[in-house]
């Protein structure tokens, strides 16, 4: 517990990106596709799956060009049609890439497509939710997958008693689950009551929806690594393991709250 403590005081100044927002979050969100993309790709090589990373980086690459060029207004009416040529040219070079039928197997082409859609297009939202025409509201993105983990940590320490998915991940309570959900709509309600109280409501709708998607998130990425055979995904956060560890429940949120601006703030 104390070395989890620790890692998330070192990680508190990583906020000040989240606050400038624009091209520093952007910036973070890269190297996080990335190195997360890396991370991804090796626990697939303990099952002697060799996916493309070379086709995942240039992805990210032509990701990000393509919101710079389009004027960074995320997914607009004008900049639909190059994202959507970015998915058909992901998916055509993922497949592509089993050309090579000697060495290559089939589980080398999905891994591939797999990882960029999972880990990068994913982890995009962020950047999408902060070009919004509300930026603030990326914090949810943060705040609900955050307050959930830490919520349900604490809440499964002290009164967890009900296993949620033992086959999944054996630690995990049902008790730890609905503690890390109320937490998300407290911390979200907060957030709204503090920063955006016109809000309010459809912060503590979103923190209720990032409970449980953000505990989706992180089982997701424990059957991952529960099939991959891995413990983590990396070293590089002490007590947390790889970025891919520490992020994976904003994997989830963030298409969550993206969605929700989407489909519910500007209808």
């Amino acid at each position: 517990m104390k070395t989890r403590i620790i890692s998330g005081l070192v990680m508190a100044p990583l906020l000040v990106i989240v606050l400038l927002g624009g091209y520093p979050l952007m910036l973070a969100v890269c190297f996080v596709a990335l190195v997360g993309l890396k991370e991804f790709y090796h626990g697939f090589e303990a099952m002697d799956i060799r996916a493309s990373y070379a086709i995942g980086a240039v992805s990210v690459l032509a990701l990000y060009g393509i919101n710079l060029l389009t004027g960074r207004q995320g997914i607009t009416a004008d900049s639909f049609r190059w994202h959507l040529l970015w998915v058909f040219a992901v998916i055509l070079a993922s497949l592509l890439y089993l050309f090579q039928i000697d060495q290559r197997k089939l589980e080398d082409g999905m891994a591939t497509l797999v990882g960029i859609l999972y880990v990068v297009f994913f982890s995009y939202h962020v950047v999408l939710v902060d070009q919004s025409r509300w930026p603030l509201l990326v914090w949810l993105v943060l705040i609900t997958a955050f307050a959930t983990d830490i919520m349900a940590y604490f809440s499964g320490y002290f009164f967890g008693k009900h296993k949620l998915c033992p086959k999944i991940s054996p630690k995990k309570t049902v008790e730890g689950s609905v503690g890390g959900i109320l937490g998300s709509v407290v911390c979200s309600g907060l957030f709204g009551y503090f920063v955006l109280p016109e809000f309010l409501i459809h912060c503590m709708v979103i923190g209720a929806l990032g409970g449980v998607i953000s505990q989706f998130g992180d089982l997701t990425a424990s059957i991952f690594k529960r099939k991959m055979g891995i413990k983590d995904y990396g070293h590089l956060i002490p007590g947390h393991g790889g970025i891919m560890d520490r992020f994976d429940s904003v994997l989830f949120t963030a298409p969550l709250v993206y969605y929700y601006i989407v489909f519910v703030l500007m209808k």
